[in-house]
């Protein structure tokens, strides 16, 4: 390492979206800041995950549409896509999406350093043979796919490698029920593989609120997905016929021509220097922080994943503003509320969530204090089709004034009615204030303005 020094006011490690968002806003105080990043810009969001995951959702539901035609008088249409060019335009969009960083960051004056940034000291980052200082550091790196150590788990590809795929695989297992696996495998199934999903647990996408697993896991059937719920995976083999799958009780299944695992992401906090600046890391990887963002070193600041509170790109945006007012704009009180966080997963159809599940505040506030309102049924997009999906509402109500504190949506459309709703969830609003609300009809989103009678 040579000598020279090159000082900032700001150093962040990681171009993802939660560091992009702390560099942008101090950048827009004018600090002088840089981005230690070894990849490209956007992280994991932008280039292998919610952007291009939200394209081949979308391919996929084009796919249900050409096959529900028929029901209402449209000629038959062939469903079948051309792999290679949907892949093909995903990943000119998503490198028009990059270059725009490129850009924006350049025009913002901020600093963009490419490679890999290791912590010397509480203030100082190594970037190859050059060092860099800053008098605030907040560590902004993400997290990977993780791969359990099992024999011939090379045999499987991660939600990384389903981005480098370039053919649709015909038969194909995805390996975990969470929010990830239960996304591509609606995915593939929609665009034409056969999808075996599997799970350590009996239930998918835990621990969401009962009512969406269950109806969840009945779309995933009517979808033709088969499940195989509880499922230890002990080892993958390959033999000419393709790879295949071992459970803990002796069952194969197989053969399949992709093994996806979807079992989780581990942060990307090893060999980052974090003992050179003396921050604490727990055994999982995991950097604890307060509620201001702040570690143990009160030059380190940590946002995003790593921190294991909500790993979501639009909390990791909100954490990495607040913490800029904090620091750069006379906002000593600035930080995030992690409470009544609203999240989507892109299934098929979509589940959207905000607030407690009925589980948790049973849990908390006793049988006594809880009130549940709960609807299901098909919705209109379905009436002259042979078949679909179905839909179904809960509100979560606290209290004599039943206060709505949790709002858990499945089917068509849910993703995008739910922000409305957590809007109404953060606000504290009662259940009279959803019945005090003028209905939009026919729309599945009444429902939630004309639920009537309480669950039993």
């Amino acid at each position: 390492m040579n000598d020279s020094v090159r000082a900032f006011d700001l150093i962040v490690l990681g171009g993802g979206s939660g560091g992009l968002a702390v560099a942008e806003r101090a950048a827009a105080y004018g600090v002088k800041v840089a981005v230690i990043e070894p990849a490209s810009l956007g992280g994991t969001c932008v280039n292998l995950g919610c952007v291009p995951k939200k394209v081949m959702w979308y391919a996929a539901n084009f796919a249900h549409a050409r096959h529900e035609a028929e029901g209402w008088g449209f000629a038959p249409a062939d469903a079948s896509v051309d792999f290679a060019a949907l892949v093909a335009g995903r990943n000119r969009y998503v490198d028009n999406i990059r270059q725009f960083w490129d850009g924006y960051a350049e025009r913002l004056g901020i600093t963009v350093l490419r490679g890999r940034g290791v912590l010397t000291s509480p203030t100082t980052v190594a970037v190859e043979d050059t060092t860099y200082t800053a008098p605030h550091i907040v560590l902004s790196t993400g997290g990977h796919p993780f791969v359990p150590p099992v024999p011939g788990a090379a045999l499987g590809i991660t939600s990384d490698g389903f981005f480098d795929l370039t053919e649709l695989p015909r038969r194909v297992a995805v390996i975990g029920g969470g929010y990830i696996g239960v996304e591509l495998a609606g995915v593939l199934k929609a665009l034409g593989s056969e999808v075996t999903l599997l799970d350590l647990l009996d239930t998918i996408i835990a621990p969401f609120d009962g009512m969406l697993r269950e109806v969840a896991t009945e779309n995933l059937a009517a979808l033709g997905v088969t499940m195989h719920l509880p499922f230890k995976v002990q080892a993958l083999t390959q033999s000419e016929d393709g790879k295949f799958l071992t459970g803990a009780d002796g069952q194969t299944l197989g053969p399949f021509d992709q093994i996806i695992w979807a079992v989780g992401r581990a942060p990307n906090t090893r060999d980052i220097g974090l003992e050179a600046a003396g921050v604490t890391v727990e055994r999982n990887g995991i950097i604890p922080t307060d509620a201001y963002q702040n570690t143990n070193v009160p030059s380190v600041f940590a946002i995003g994943d790593i921190t294991g509170r909500a790993p979501l790109t639009p909390v990791a945006i909100a954490a990495g503003r607040q913490l800029a007012e904090r620091l750069f704009n006379g906002k000593p009180a600035a930080k995030l509320d992690y409470h009544d966080i609203p999240t989507v997963v892109f299934a098929h159809p979509p589940i959207g969530t905000v607030g407690m599940t009925e589980e948790a505040a049973r849990a908390e506030y006793g049988d006594a204090a809880i009130t549940i309102y709960e609807t299901r049924f098909t919705p209109m997009r379905y009436a002259l089709s042979s078949t679909g999906f179905k839909t179904a509402m809960k509100l979560v109500c606290l209290g004599k004034h039943q206060r709505v504190i949790g709002v858990h949506l499945i089917g068509d459309g849910v993703d995008e009615m739910l922000q409305g709703f957590a809007v109404a969830v953060k606000a504290g609003l009662t259940k009279a204030d959803f019945d005090a609300t003028v209905a939009i009809h026919p729309t599945a989103s009444e429902e939630l303005v004309t639920l009537k009678t309480p669950r039993d």
